[in-house]
């Protein structure tokens, strides 16, 4: 048998590596070149700004060093984790700034705004004034101008302790004190040095779309959002979720809670089964002044709207609100806005060309103010019965109303000024219910409400529904996407507001979800995501979550819930 000639032969290494994006186009260049130098050949390269890259399905710096052929996905202000490690840097940036100018005053980022920002707390100053805040504003694009870079080191966990402790950051060596891994991620700014929970860019040259604005006792530093990412967009004013922050930060001191270290330091004591009752009991205390609330406004405000994102709580909300309102004598009538979708093929597409069941034209809306208005005027009304399996709507129950019956009407769109244009407002109470982390890992690093969401989801979808955390993960830009057309922008629409936020649901959550987490395959978009909420996860000490009571609105996630199969019975033939 004759052999052929082999191609494969022994060679020396190349001094060359290639890069393959997305597009198929190849780039060589010198081997351990920083990613960086290969994206700025791109004509995308700074429309919008390129910050970050995934390499070989992992998640990169910009000067994170090339040294084999590799897979490349540049990622843009305009992704979600581009978006992430800009703002990540420009806060950076803004505590460097303002801890050169202003070292014996005191910064904290405490939460986000809606419009693309985070509402910073200062003290210190007697008050804060424009004239300081321009200060702080013309410091910041001095530093951006020098393209100062970020320099990064590994440090052991004793070295950045003693760090910290020297400059006086005693909620950093807190938080420092429980961590299980004995080196940490450092980055230096001129002669400041912190850690922030993630990546940054290379430099200060890359942050040059930023804005601060006064507002109450702090400031807002703006950032683009990333359907916008070259602008900044104007900001609202907030003033109902801005008191429910401030009210949540007075629960936390009430607590001695105020960061994550504290919370950490009172489950290794042996105080968290104190942090949960008391928690508890102010969920219960608000619940039920909003139930007075509703029960003030009863003879007139018949209908009480609830609304709020994914994994807010709203169910277990409304049925806790339901029992305070029949310890007050009133009795609810639940009425489900799923039952008035439209039929499947009078559907609206979105751009996708798929159902989009989160438009407000799904819904029947001139049949469903056509029955509460006749419910609250005591007639007789059929109700419609939505089949999910068909698409079709049917018959459903005949309901008549006593007089002194409260409507509950649960749904994404309860307060869009458009959902019932033709019922009278003075008829209405409106209810907003979100997950409004305050408590932040330390005063630069805060948690995002929308991560403590995506982590409640991902047990229960789990749970309910046997979705996998893929399978959640994937459906939540999605998710996300409804939630910023049909939800954000109405939520000072609200009458109240409820903060369905637990201090200590992160611990309690991470034993269920790490192991949900884990099974994400590598080399999937969503492994990305599963791999930067694990580390996040590993800043919490976790609990027993037999400790949490079985009302609570965690137990919708967790399950167990005693409230799960709650319904409010009358007979109202």
């Amino acid at each position: 048998m004759s052999q052929v000639p082999s191609i494969i032969h022994k060679t020396m290494l190349r001094e060359t590596v290639e890069i393959i994006l997305p597009d198929g186009s190849v780039y060589s260049g010198p081997r351990n070149t920083p990613v960086s130098e290969f994206l700025r050949l791109l004509p995308e390269w700074s429309d919008p700004q390129i910050v970050g890259a995934i390499v070989n399905n992992e998640l990169r710096e910009l000067t994170y060093p090339i040294s084999v052929d590799s897979k490349v996905n540049p990622l843009s202000m305009s992704t979600p984790d581009g978006a992430r490690i800009y703002r990540r840097s420009l806060t950076f940036l803004l505590v460097a700034a303002f801890e050169a100018l202003f070292p014996d005053a005191y910064l904290e980022v405490d939460h986000s705004v809606s419009s693309g920002g985070y509402f910073c707390s200062v003290s210190g100053f007697s008050p804060l004034t424009q004239e300081i805040l321009d200060k702080l504003t013309e410091k910041m694009y001095s530093m951006v101008s020098a393209d100062i870079p970020f320099e990064k080191r590994i440090v052991p966990k004793s070295e950045a302790i003693e760090l910290f402790t020297q400059n006086g950051y005693y909620d950093k060596v807190r938080l420092l004190k429980n961590r299980q891994k004995d080196t940490l991620v450092l980055y230096k700014l001129g002669n400041y040095q912190d850690y922030l929970h993630g990546y940054m860019v290379p430099s200060t040259g890359y942050l040059k779309l930023f804005g601060l604005t006064l507002l109450g006792d702090g400031f807002v530093i703006m950032y683009p959002r990333r359907h916008a990412p070259t602008d900044l967009l104007p900001m609202p004013e907030y003033p109902k979720l801005l008191r429910t922050f401030i009210q949540y930060g007075a629960w936390l001191s009430r607590l001695g809670i105020e960061n994550v270290g504290a919370l950490n330091d009172a489950i290794s004591e042996g105080r968290i089964r104190e942090i949960i009752l008391v928690s508890e009991a102010l969920h219960e205390q608000k619940i039920a002044d909003i139930a007075r609330q509703v029960a003030a406004r009863s003879k007139t405000a018949r209908i009480v709207l609830i609304a709020g994102p994914s994994s807010s709580g709203k169910t277990t909300f409304s049925k806790r609100l339901s029992v305070q309102l029949l310890s007050q004598g009133y009795s609810p009538f639940a009425l489900e806005m799923d039952n008035y979708f439209v039929d499947r093929e009078e559907t609206p597409t979105d751009e996708n060309g798929d159902y989009d069941y989160e438009s407000l034209n799904a819904l029947d809306i001139a049949r469903l103010e056509r029955d509460l208005l006749g419910l609250i005027s005591g007639e007789e009304v059929h109700l419609p019965r939505y089949d999910f399996r068909t698409g079709k709507s049917g018959p459903g129950d005949a309901i008549r109303l006593q007089n002194d019956q409260l409507i509950l009407l649960e749904g994404i769109h309860g307060l869009n000024p458009n959902l019932l244009p033709n019922v009278p407002g003075e008829t209405t109470f409106r209810l907003y219910v979100s997950c409004l982390t305050q408590l932040n890992l330390d005063r630069h690093n805060r948690i995002s409400t929308t991560d403590t969401r995506l982590l409640r989801r991902i047990v229960r979808d789990q749970r309910e529904r046997g979705y996998s955390a893929l399978d959640t993960i994937s459906r939540w830009e999605s998710v996300r996407r409804g939630e910023k057309r049909h939800i954000f922008p109405f939520q000072e629409n609200a009458d109240e507001v409820f903060n369905s936020a637990l201090v200590y649901e992160l611990s309690a959550l991470r034993r269920m979800v790490e192991p949900l987490l884990r099974q994400v395959p590598f080399g999937t978009p969503e492994f990305i995501e599963a791999k930067r909420l694990l580390t996040f996860l590993e800043w919490f000490l976790p609990i027993d979550a037999s400790l949490i009571p079985d009302n609570s609105i965690e137990r919708e996630f967790l399950g167990e819930s005693i409230l799960k199969d709650f319904k409010l019975w009358k007979d109202n033939r």
